[in-house]
Formats: C-alpha cells, sequence, structure tokens
C-alpha cells in the first residue's frame, strides 16, 4: 500500500517515459530541447527527463528557482523567458542573494532583454556590479507578449549594445504559443507557422556571427512542427512531457497524459439542492441538477476530472478547496474512499500546489519526488 490518503500527484513513470521517446525521436536533428523549468518543477523530474537529454540547457521564469536548478545541476546553462525588474536581478546576484550559491552563475545566464530601455538598464546594473551580463533579445513572430517587433528595431538595439561593453549578446527567443489557436478562416496553424518561421529568419540575420549560440524558438505545443530548415537552433518544451489538457493539440497527438491529481471521494449522496429541498425534483427534471453525486477531499483544481467516467463540476453548488462536490452520472459505483483522478490544464503552478509527486510505475508507488517551492 502507499498509504496515500490525501489528494496528491501522480507521476505516470511509463508514460512519462514514452513520451520522452516519442518527443525525442519527433525532433529535427538540428535543435537542441531546453527544459522549461517552470512546466516540470521539480528536480527529480528534471534529472530524469535529462537522461535522455543531457544538455542541461534549461529556461527559466523565476529566480528562485533559477537558483535551484542551477545548484543542482553544476553544468547547467539558462536562458530566461521573460524579462526580470532590474532591481530584482541586482538582489539575487549581489553577495548573499539567492543566485550566489550557483557557481558562477552570471557566465551561466543569459537574460531577456525585450526594449532599449531594458538595454540600457541592465547595462548599467552591469557597470554598477562590475560583472559581465549574457542576455538573449526577446523577439515578436507574431504573439504579440512584447520584444522587439521587426528587423529594423533589433538591428537599431544592437547597434545601441555597443554603448554597453559589458552585455553580451547570445542571439534571440521567441514564443509563438498563438499556432495552434488561429482559426482555419484566417489560415490556420499552418499559415500562421510559415509567418512565424520568416518573422525569425528575419530576426535571426540581424545578428553578427557571435551572437547566435541561442536562436530560441517553440514551446511544448510547436516545438515539434519544426524541420531542420528551420533558422533556430534551440527549442523550448515543458508541459508536453506530462502532457497537461491545455496541450490537448493535433502536434502532440502522439504523447499521453502522464500526471494526475489523485484524492479520496469522502461522501457519495443521493444530493439535494441547499435550502430547496422540496424543489430538489424539480432543478433534476430540468437537468439543472444530478441524481447521484459525490464529495472530494480538497478541489478547485486547475483540472479537469477524468475518473469516475463522466464526474464533473456542479453550477449549482459551486466550487470549494475544501469539500468539492461533483456530479455523478447514475450508472457509477464509486464509494467513500475510493480515488477520483482529474488531470491538470496545466503543469505549472499546480504541480507546485502538492509538495510531493507520487510516482506510479509497474502497478504501484515507487518514489516520491519533492517538487520545487515558489519561493
Amino acid at each position: 500500500m502507499a498509504d496515500i490518503h490525501q489528494p496528491c500527484l501522480v507521476l505516470d513513470l511509463d508514460r512519462l517515459n514514452q513520451n520522452i521517446a516519442t518527443i525525442k525521436h519527433g525532433l529535427a536533428p538540428n535543435l537542441t530541447l531546453r527544459l522549461v523549468d517552470k512546466s516540470l518543477p521539480c528536480l527529480p523530474l528534471l534529472a530524469h527527463i535529462g537522461k535522455t537529454f543531457p544538455d542541461r540547457h534549461f529556461m527559466t521564469f523565476h529566480l528562485p528557482v533559477t537558483a535551484a536548478v542551477l545548484s543542482e545541476f553544476a553544468d547547467a546553462t539558462a536562458i530566461l523567458g521573460k524579462p526580470m525588474p532590474v532591481a530584482g536581478v541586482r538582489l539575487a546576484l549581489k553577495k548573499g542573494g539567492i543566485l550566489a550559491k550557483a557557481k558562477n552563475a552570471p557566465q551561466r545566464i543569459a537574460w531577456l532583454i525585450d526594449t532599449d530601455d531594458r538595454l540600457a538598464a541592465y547595462g548599467a546594473l552591469a557597470n554598477e556590479l562590475g560583472i559581465d551580463l549574457r542576455f538573449c533579445f526577446e523577439v515578436d513572430v507574431g504573439l504579440h507578449r512584447g520584444g522587439y517587433c521587426n528587423g529594423e528595431a533589433l538591428t537599431r538595439a544592437l547597434q545601441l549594445l555597443k554603448q554597453y561593453p559589458r552585455l553580451h549578446c547570445q542571439g534571440i527567443m521567441a514564443y509563438e504559443a498563438h499556432i495552434n489557436h488561429i482559426p482555419a478562416i484566417f489560415g490556420g496553424p499552418k499559415k500562421a507557422l510559415a509567418k512565424t518561421k520568416a518573422l525569425f529568419q528575419e530576426f535571426a540575420a540581424c545578428l553578427g556571427p557571435d551572437q547566435r549560440a541561442i536562436l530560441n524558438l517553440g514551446g511544448s505545443s510547436t516545438a515539434l512542427l519544426y524541420d531542420s530548415a528551420i533558422a533556430a537552433n534551440d527549442v523550448s518544451m515543458g508541459s508536453a512531457f506530462v502532457l497537461p489538457t491545455d496541450f490537448d493539440v493535433p502536434s502532440l497527438a502522439k504523447l499521453a497524459p502522464a500526471i494526475f491529481i489523485a484524492t479520496p471521494v469522502l461522501k457519495v449522496v443521493d444530493p439535494l439542492v441547499p435550502g430547496l429541498d422540496d424543489k430538489t425534483w424539480i432543478m433534476q427534471k430540468l437537468g439543472l441538477f444530478p441524481k447521484r453525486g459525490c464529495f472530494l477531499y480538497g478541489g478547485k483544481w486547475m483540472a479537469e476530472a477524468v475518473y469516475p467516467f463522466g464526474m464533473k463540476p456542479d453550477k449549482t453548488m459551486g466550487y470549494s478547496t475544501n469539500q468539492q462536490f461533483m456530479r455523478l452520472p447514475a450508472s457509477a459505483t464509486i464509494k467513500p474512499d475510493d480515488f477520483a483522478f482529474l488531470r491538470p490544464t496545466q503543469s505549472e503552478f499546480v504541480l507546485q500546489q502538492f509538495s510531493t509527486i507520487a510516482v506510479y510505475a509497474d502497478g504501484k508507488i515507487i518514489d516520491r519526488w519533492q517538487t520545487l517551492p515558489f519561493s
């Protein structure tokens, strides 16, 4: 017995291993895989995937997690997936800061710069601290979440860079999560992908020979769409390895869900509408309230119910983080103390709501992996 009697995360190791093999097979051979730590915030999980992808390149989004990853993997390098406030970078890099524990952190991190103002701020910080800082330019290939909007703007920034001798451009970073969501009437994903490739090529062509170490593109939902002709040399993936529901897209159709929330069923009931006991039958007749239901241990997770089959939230009873009421089909046979299972909609944040992950293989829980805290 696993002695689990409260809500927990369960990782299906066999499914994870199959996903790892599928991703390795589908990735263009000229592309280095960069693991996204916010989507896989668990050092043993990152280490397990790293057995197949040993380059130890990470994309990171939260400096406490950055520090933990760089401290755990002495050969790891990282690029920031979002711009960090310059005051936060100063605090992290100064003596006694969270990055001070990671050996040679300034040489292993490429920060993200999205505007000329941030370029100037980082240049001033590098002078203030008396250290060289590496960075990538954020470029916009269609998502419109910020970054340099065209090759002309990037070329001007590269000219400005000459004013900051302690800053060193490592390349560019682009994200294009919009691709799979473009309606067919507007050209669909195929047209969006072609536009992204052309824009990325435009940005990459602006860089000098010594500024092309990291030409990063892609995310979990798009990385496998690229072939060897792409101008990138580096793609990011994280969530795809465990496949939460937000990543149920055609490009990942060969992957299987590998992470679940398991939680005990506390009560199975023939429910009544609170305060409207004698009116319950009317709402049931109209299909507005179920004839069968259950209460879970915990609830209101960013997750979708998958077992028992047909279980779903109920609008009348609403949501609860303590005892979530769920509709059940009349045929459901689940009993109190049985487990219900939900599939996270995303892996980032949700994994960090649990302190450990129960690792399942060969019909049993074989290990517990600790997740990274928020701070």
